[in-house]
């Protein structure tokens, strides 16, 4: 069964930076697409950043020029480097994975951008 386990949330101050990792177990397959998303309270879930194996990367334009989204294939992992973090960065982040045409996602993990 495929899992997924998201760490490195918490709480930072505006400006600083976290960074997400997203593990995924349970697969011997070519995992197509990982990626990030986010929800804040009484907001739909929106896309974060997404990256291809090949490589390939999106961003949604409230995180370009602030967030990297990387991968190691050989681990299973996903990457978010968050910096000059705002409040309005807060919400639970999601992983999400896309394994031979399905996708999959992580329970979250919160993030808190606050003084």
């Amino acid at each position: 069964q495929v899992q997924l386990v998201e760490s490195g949330g918490g709480l930072v101050q505006p400006g600083g930076s976290l960074r997400l990792s997203c593990v995924v177990s349970g697969t011997s397959s070519s995992i197509q697409m990982m990626g990030w998303y986010r929800q804040a309270p009484g907001k739909q879930r929106e896309l974060v950043a997404t990256i291809t194996n090949g490589g390939t990367r999106n961003y949604a334009d409230s995180g370009k020029g602030r967030f990297t989204i990387a991968r190691e294939n050989a681990k299973k992992t996903v990457y978010l480097q968050m910096n000059s973090l705002k409040p309005e960065d807060t919400a639970v982040y999601y992983c999400n994975v896309l394994i031979t045409f399905r996708a999959y996602w992580g329970q979250g993990t919160q993030v808190t951008v606050s003084s």
